[in-house]
């Protein structure tokens, strides 16, 4: 390969690397977060098994934000063009767009570290006060929004890039 088709190259592995990075992260993150409530939730089925359900949903909260991540990865190759057979070749700036347009996915999914520590939390309401467990899971879907923002502004701008 010559300098020149490596220069025309390093603009898609920019955007693939941002893909990369925006499911990674999210994936990361998502499995650290639902670490932290099934070792709560562990704790509490040792006691309980018949909470099993509502601890396994709060388990289960955090780790949406892999699937955003997986979203905004898809999003990126199938603009691309990955899924037809072929890849674009992007110029370096249109590269950074790409990359750029993931950094709020990269960036938003790790908030599932702090959706898995207040489902940790939950699982303590729901071991103490079962009637109140749903009040637990509203506290992390209120922090599942910030992740959906992200997508949200990930998506969009990834759609606006032009191939």
């Amino acid at each position: 390969m010559d300098i020149a088709t490596l220069w025309n190259m390093l603009g898609t592995g920019i955007a693939l690397l941002g893909a990369t990075l925006a499911v990674g992260l999210a994936c990361f993150a998502a499995a650290k977060g639902s670490g932290y409530a099934g070792e709560a939730a562990a704790g509490l089925l040792a006691e309980d098994p018949s909470k099993f359900s509502k601890a396994m949903i709060l388990v289960v909260i955090p780790g949406t934000n892999g699937l955003y991540g997986l979203v905004a990865w898809f999003m990126v190759l199938s603009q691309l063009g990955a899924f037809g057979g072929g890849l674009a070749e992007l110029s370096l700036m249109q590269g950074l767009a790409f990359f750029g347009a993931c950094v709020p996915m990269m960036t938003g999914g790790l908030s599932a570290i702090a959706q898995g520590r207040v489902a940790a939390a939950s699982v303590g309401v729901l071991a103490r006060q079962e009637g109140d467990w749903a009040k637990g899971m509203i506290l992390c879907i209120l922090i599942e929004f910030f992740a959906i923002l992200s997508l949200l502004a990930s998506f969009l701008t990834i759609m606006s890039i032009p191939v």
